[in-house]
């Protein structure tokens, strides 16, 4: 019944978003179309549910080819490859938007963990691996959410490269967290992590989600 209401969710809510935001979405595409390499959306290949791969939709807010270049799949804050109007989708997460198409096809969910490259997916460890696509990815989740700052915490760090520091600190927080969500997952749940998404959208310093779950895993750093 969860999963039948879950996914109920995610097609009325998709639908209804993808109609109101269009008069937002045609002056974007136009822009990208005519800026920075002329690239309006970006696909890349993600882990799916029960580890299956499909392809993701963004709005194109890096140089062509950006994966190859600087720290690959780790984005830094104030990033070279990101272009300028890149820098404003990114800030604003209107450059996952157009992941409303994956949720109509149901290659994701409004809420799960976050579908990964292989690169970062392969930084948590063999159990979390093993379970963390038991439930299908999300738009937002909690990971998301206590992770929104992900780029300018890995940007503090002067000492440990990107990728290292991801794999020893960042991954096996964001595997708690996700295992958490596993363990409480509910419709009543899901329709808390989507308010706090848009909350913290609006107000980015809100640790809202610190007083609403008390039994989430201690931050470890």
């Amino acid at each position: 019944m969860y999963k039948f209401f879950k996914r109920l969710l995610d097609i009325i809510v998709s639908l209804i978003t993808l109609i109101i935001l269009i008069p937002v979405f045609i002056p974007i595409i136009i822009i990208l179309r005519f800026s920075a390499e002329g690239e309006v959306f970006y696909f890349q290949q993600r882990y799916g549910i029960y580890n299956s791969k499909f392809q993701i939709w963004k709005f194109a807010t890096m140089l062509k080819n950006s994966m190859k270049m600087g720290t690959g799949s780790i984005t830094l804050k104030n990033d070279p490859r990101v272009t300028n109007i890149g820098s404003f989708l990114r800030k604003t997460k209107i450059n996952e938007l157009p992941q409303i198409v994956n949720i109509l096809k149901g290659d994701i969910s409004l809420v799960g963990p976050r579908p990964l490259v292989t690169k970062t997916f392969k930084a948590y460890n063999k159990v979390v691996q093993s379970k963390i696509y038991n439930v299908k990815p999300g738009l937002t989740g909690i990971g998301s959410i206590v992770f929104r700052d992900e780029e300018s915490i890995i940007s503090a760090v002067t000492d440990e490269e990107p990728h290292e520091f991801y794999k020893r600190v960042i991954a096996p927080y964001k595997g708690e967290l996700e295992m958490w969500y596993q363990e409480h997952n509910s419709f009543y749940l899901d329709l808390q992590l989507i308010f706090i998404t848009a909350w913290v959208i609006l107000f980015p310093n809100s640790k809202l989600y610190e007083k609403w779950f008390k039994d989430l895993p201690n931050r470890n750093f």
